[in-house]
């Protein structure tokens, strides 16, 4: 994502006010909830994706989640957990997760921000890197979810590297 404003920030300044230029700059839809809340809807390959962000001044945190357009069903949410477990162990930064009432999938990360000097570059990232874990992974679910697949076979299909376009 190329940075719309690298100047740092601030220590008063709200995080949630770089997201929301972030939203902006990608003409995405948004609604800042609250001075502590934003929530966005990002544009994927596979599904339009919901990110929440959440502004802790206590924690000087931000806790982020990156909601999928899928809903696990009470009978197969023991067998997702186990692709949640196979597929975390794929990525770096952040955790895929289930939400226990709705069953929704999520991505999640949190950012201890105490001390830094904030800059627009910290949330691109975390935005570029939440929405490419999720691309990345969303075929794994939907072998799991529509497909028949086991956990392990998702995990494995989602993971080749194929060359070129079809």
């Amino acid at each position: 994502m190329p940075a719309l404003n690298t100047a740092p920030a601030t220590g008063t300044l709200n995080p949630l006010d770089l997201i929301e230029q972030i939203a902006a700059g990608l003409d995405w839809n948004f609604d800042r909830c609250t001075d502590t809340e934003l929530a966005a809807e990002a544009p994927g390959k596979w599904c339009t994706y919901g990110l929440f962000f959440s502004w802790s001044t206590e924690l000087s945190a931000i806790h982020f989640t990156c909601a999928f357009d899928l809903k696990v069903s009470v009978p197969k949410r023991k067998s997702m957990y186990e692709l949640i477990a196979l597929a975390n162990e794929h990525i770096w930064i952040g955790h895929f997760s289930l939400d226990q009432e709705d069953g929704i999938l999520l991505f999640r990360h949190a950012l201890l921000l105490r001390g830094i000097e904030l800059n627009i570059d910290i949330f691109e990232d975390l935005i570029d890197i939440a929405l490419t874990e999720c691309e990345r992974l969303y075929p794994a679910f939907q072998f799991f979810l529509w497909g028949g697949q086991n956990p392990a076979e998702a995990v494995k299909a989602a993971m080749l590297n194929c060359a070129g376009e079809a």
